[in-house]
């Protein structure tokens, strides 16, 4: 590994001691805070050279988002053959211009630096000179600490080793638990803004569930991983970490994923702007459905005596009404009250006189469901 990573050791060293030159100017050169910036800045200038990288990385996450369902039809057409699905795969990312790759290049570019950094700085703790860090560098190296940490101090060191570089097991932990904590937590906090924010929600794809996976699994890798950092390279990934999360802002704060809650907002800040001039048919249209979503009451919900109550109330209205209609009524129709009457009485006498003849009939019925007829002689 030393010798296929020799030269990049000896640029990640070169970088480190220009800028420490630099902020020796500032800081005594034997300061945490020295080192410490030089290593920001590493973090910085490769952040920087790698912009188009992260460039391309946002267009190929938007391509494998659209691609979804075209990819989930492809699968679904060739379950039983493999091989003529992956055929058709890769034909669909070449006639699309997609690299699944793409999305993991600044990861995989930033790979050797983060591996170099690591071997400068376990050189450093073993007190052995390494690419442009000579003896009185290496020296001044093993001094810097960082609120109490040594830069090449572990989590897992033992006391003996974090003695001979100057610190308290303590101060070593605390600090690097803290800053474990700072980078699972806004390595949480990236993954989940690109969850809620730039995901195109109107399309479940697998990949909305891949990428809420990762939102769980990385930070989990930091925390497992990051015991056996030393504390110069927990502040080159917290400074990455960092570095992202503002990044990652600043995009889906200018050039959202169309469809996503980020784009929506963006359009509502340029249409308050006045840098986007709808059809005014549209405009109406949509003041109108929301005047009616306004002016649309739903029912109250009652319960079962309410409901009984509500139903008996009508007929109770309308006799009151009718009540009421033939009082006001009656001053001026008395001698339609007493047709109403006579007529009533006709009714009382016709009714008693069809009850007569209903009962004659019911008795006479009786009468003949009670006798019998004699039988025959034949049938004694």
């Amino acid at each position: 590994m030393d010798t296929i990573l020799g030269p990049l050791y000896i640029a990640v060293s070169w970088i480190i001691v220009q800028f420490h030159s630099f902020y020796s100017l500032i800081f005594d050169k034997d300061s945490g805070a020295a080192w410490g910036l030089s290593i920001v800045s590493l973090v910085v200038l490769i952040r920087i050279c790698l912009i188009p990288l992260f460039v391309k990385q946002i267009k190929s996450t938007r391509n494998m988002q659209a691609l979804q369902p075209k990819m989930k039809a492809i699968q679904e057409r060739y379950k039983s053959d493999k091989q003529r699905q992956s055929e058709e795969m890769m034909k669909l990312y070449k006639e699309t211009g997609t690299n699944p790759l793409s999305s993991c290049l600044p990861i995989l570019a930033q790979s050797p630096f983060f591996i170099s950094l690591y071997q400068v700085l376990s050189h450093i703790a073993q007190n052995k000179t390494v690419g442009v860090i000579d003896q009185p560098l290496l020296e001044s190296a093993q001094k810097a600490h960082i609120f109490g940490a040594p830069l090449a101090a572990k989590f897992m060191d033992s006391a003996e080793k974090i003695q001979s570089l100057g610190a308290s097991v303590l101060d070593v932990r605390v600090v690097t638990i803290i800053m474990i904590v700072l980078m699972s937590a806004s390595q949480f906090y990236t993954q989940r803004q690109l969850m809620t924010k730039n995901v195109d929600l109107t399309v479940k794809t697998p990949f909305m569930q891949q990428q809420k996976m990762l939102m769980y699994v990385f930070p989990i890798m930091f925390a497992v991983f990051g015991i056996n950092f030393p504390v110069g390279v927990l502040v080159y990934w917290l400074t990455t970490n960092v570095w992202t999360m503002g990044q990652q802002m600043f995009v889906i704060r200018r050039n959202p994923t169309p469809g996503s809650k980020a784009f929506a907002e963006r359009q509502e800040r340029l249409r308050a702007a006045g840098k986007i001039v709808e059809d005014p048919a549209t405009v109406e249209a949509k003041q109108a459905a929301e005047e009616a979503r306004q002016n649309r009451q739903q029912p109250k919900r009652q319960t079962k005596s309410q409901r009984q109550t509500g139903s008996a109330a009508p007929a109770g209205g309308a006799q009151n009404r009718t009540r009421a209609g033939s009082a006001s009524g009656g001053t001026d129709s008395g001698q339609g009250a007493e047709k109403k009457q006579s007529l009533e009485k006709k009714d009382a006498q016709d009714g008693k006189e069809k009850g007569g003849a209903s009962g004659s009939r019911t008795t006479k019925s009786g009468q003949r469901k009670g006798q019998q007829r004699p039988k025959h002689p034949s049938k004694k």
